[in-house]
């Protein structure tokens, strides 16, 4: 490179550092450093994570958690110190959710974990998004990755309503979807505890009043919302609510992976009974959306 281009790249990355330090405190780059990373001679993970990329990608991240939606975050204590899948209802139109539980696992539990998340596998066919999500540790959803992961005790996301959850409708709101079975076979046959979470805000940061399907297949997205709020000045930015985020006592659960669907959707059940009920009583509990 350059000396100018250089000393171009060198000026906006301090700047950038100093304004983390501002806004995060030197409390971000403690809990930095104490994330232990699986790192191999090319510089990444075996999963491609880029530790640059994401000490940027988590300090924004970060900055929403703490400034914009301001998120409060009980039950830290739950969290298990080694492998763990964390299983929470989706919502939101764009996954701002697992976002900021990530966020909450590096900014609020002690010691501070760095989460893992499946993403769709449509993601991979959109320029940049695939390579930014595989730089920033996330990875395609997809067993043997999941499996992978937890061999190697990291804290793994899912959300087993997937897509129809993140496309509920404003009218449909707080109502969980029917779960996958995949993500309890996982856990059989890992022997992992589930963690339920409960995630009370992202209903109302974007406000879907309907979905275009026939437009949404066409562009192969699982949904195309009709959000009214984008007509308004700024209105491509969620709406800041204000976020709540619980984190329930690990579930374990024990059996064949390779059982009958009957048998493994009872396990299923509890599970997301238990995340409905959290949900519940956060929304009970909250007094204001933005507050």
């Amino acid at each position: 490179m350059a000396p100018l281009a250089r000393r171009l790249v060198d000026s906006v990355v301090s700047g950038v550092d100093d304004w983390m330090t501002e806004k995060l405190g030197e409390e971000f780059n403690e809990r930095l450093a104490r994330v232990p990373l699986n790192l191999t001679t090319t510089g990444v993970d075996p999963f491609g994570l880029d530790p640059q990329w994401t000490k940027y990608a988590l300090a924004s991240v970060a900055f929403l958690h703490r400034h914009y939606f301001r998120t409060e975050v009980f039950g830290a204590e739950n969290l298990p110190k080694d492998r763990v899948l964390l299983v929470a209802n989706h919502s939101g139109q764009l996954p701002i959710d697992g976002a900021l539980i990530g966020a909450s696992l590096f900014m609020d539990v002690e010691p501070p974990r760095f989460m893992r998340a499946m993403v769709e596998k449509w993601t991979q066919t959109l320029p940049f998004v695939s390579l930014l999500f595989s730089r920033v540790g996330q990875v395609v959803g997809v067993p043997e990755n999941a499996k992978r992961l937890l061999e190697s005790e990291e804290a793994l996301l899912v959300f087993p309503e997937g897509s129809r959850g993140i496309s509920k409708t404003f009218d449909k709101r707080y109502q969980l979807v029917d779960f996958g079975l995949g993500f309890m076979r996982l856990a059989l046959e890992t022997n992992t505890p589930i963690v339920p979470v409960a995630v009370i805000g992202g209903e109302e940061q974007y406000v879907s009043v309907g979905n275009f399907g026939a437009l949404a297949k066409l562009l192969r997205m699982p949904s195309f919302p009709v959000l009214p709020q984008l007509l308004l000045p700024f209105g491509a930015l969620p709406l800041p609510t204000r976020y709540r985020i619980y984190l329930g006592e690990p579930m374990r659960f024990t059996g064949d992976p390779d059982d009958d669907d009957a048998i493994i959707e009872e396990k299923v059940f509890a599970v997301k009974g238990t995340v409905q009920s959290m949900v519940n009583r956060g929304l009970k509990a909250r007094k204001s959306v933005f507050f």
